[in-house]
């Protein structure tokens, strides 16, 4: 009797290891690439809805829009979300990779700031202007600033307008092609300077307080979840994009950023 009792315990603990094995290979993890604010912001904010659906996620922060996008094409990420979709047009096209958007979460409208002036009409002859180096945001800078009648580009340059597009200056404006990151460390040495909002909250810039002038709700340049083609259809990215899509997460993000981060889903 000892023995028989011995043997069905042995026999439950297996059939208890077998059924965590199996919960633990259903269990998925995760590991995406995101800009600090305000994307890792959400993705920690969805950890535990996600943890309740099986998937443990893993957010690696970066700084800069580059390392990222090699590293879901290198398979170092599942994914990333720090990007727009002419951004990651044009890094498809010029790194040669075959990254795709699986959907649109929030916009972050792209302001103008200064420590120097008070509004786009007190700049100055010859004032210095900051714009992002890399050419789908350096293009949204021109447009923002030609919709403020400060420049006009040719006709039909668009999102990947650079400075030679330019064919009216009247203020003669000088232009300085940083990083995005660096920006706002430029505002004390130019007059002007272009920045992403995600880079502006991390330099405790409110956009809506401290922005000379911002884009719309309506700008079309949505921060989207990215990854490999092959991985689109993944399950875990499936229930990411969903938690994300949450009115617990539309909630969040309008009373978090308060107008600086707007839904876009």
């Amino acid at each position: 009797m000892p023995f028989t009792f011995f043997r069905r315990a042995l026999t439950a603990l297996a059939v208890t290891s077998a059924l965590a094995a199996a919960g633990a290979a259903q269990a998925g993890t995760l590991v995406i690439g995101a800009s600090e604010v305000p994307h890792a912001q959400l993705l920690e904010h969805v950890k535990p809805a996600l943890a309740q659906e099986g998937v443990v996620l893993n957010i690696k922060v970066f700084s800069d829009y580059v390392q990222p996008n090699l590293l879901v094409a290198e398979k170092q990420l599942d994914a990333n979300f720090f990007q727009h979709q002419p951004y990651l047009d044009t890094f498809n096209k010029d790194r040669g990779t075959k990254l795709v958007s699986v959907g649109q979460v929030h916009v972050e409208p792209f302001g103008a700031y200064s420590r120097k002036v008070k509004t786009a009409d007190d700049l100055k002859q010859g004032a210095t202007v900051a714009l992002p180096n890399d050419p789908s945001n350096s293009g949204r800078a021109l447009l923002l600033l030609q919709k403020q009648g400060l420049i006009k580009l040719r006709e039909g340059a668009g999102v990947t307008a650079t400075p030679a597009d330019i064919v009216e200056n009247a203020k003669k404006l000088k232009f300085r092609e940083l990083e995005a990151a660096m920006l706002p460390r430029a505002l004390d040495d130019v007059d002007l300077a272009l920045i992403n909002t995600n880079y502006a909250l991390q330099a405790d810039l409110v956009p809506t307080r401290d922005a000379l002038f911002i884009e719309g709700a309506e700008s079309p340049y949505a921060n989207i979840v990215v990854t490999r083609e092959d991985n689109r259809d993944s399950a875990d990215i499936g229930k990411l994009l969903k938690a994300l899509h949450s009115d617990d997460v539309r909630r969040f993000i309008e009373q978090q950023y308060k107008g600086a981060v707007v839904p876009a889903f």
